[in-house]
C-alpha cells in the first residue's frame, strides 16, 4: 500500500502515543511472534513493534520482513521501534488505533 506524505505523518503522530504490542527477542521471528502480529493488526491496524538489538541494517531488515510476512506497510522505523499498518475493513471501532484516534 502506497501511502502519502500527509497520511504518514497522521499515522506517525498516532503511532508516537502506543506503547509497542509485540516486542521481538534474540530468537527473531517465529511463529508464534507472526501469528501475534497478525492478530494485533487484525484488532489495532496500526501497531508498534519493538525489534531486537543489532544495527540499524539489521533492523531495518527485520521490520521489512514483518510487513511482508504480515502483509503489512512499514510505516516508520526509529531506533529499535517499527510502525506497521494494515487496514481491516471490519475492524471493531474500539480497538482499532486508527478509529479511535480518527479526526
Amino acid at each position: 500500500m502506497q501511502l502519502d506524505n500527509a497520511t504518514i505523518k497522521r499515522l506517525k503522530g498516532i503511532g508516537h502515543e502506543l506503547k509497542p504490542i509485540v516486542m521481538i527477542g534474540n530468537k527473531g521471528i517465529t511463529p508464534t511472534i507472526t501469528e501475534e502480529i497478525d492478530r494485533a493488526l487484525s484488532d489495532h491496524e496500526l501497531i508498534k513493534i519493538k525489534l531486537p538489538a543489532g544495527t540499524k541494517e539489521e533492523r531495518d531488515i527485520v521490520g521489512a520482513q514483518l510487513a511482508k510476512t504480515a502483509n503489512a506497510s512499514l510505516v516508520h522505523s526509529i531506533g529499535r521501534m517499527a510502525l506497521l499498518l494494515r487496514k481491516n475493513p471490519n475492524a471493531n471501532s474500539k480497538l482499532s488505533n486508527l478509529a479511535r484516534h480518527a479526526q
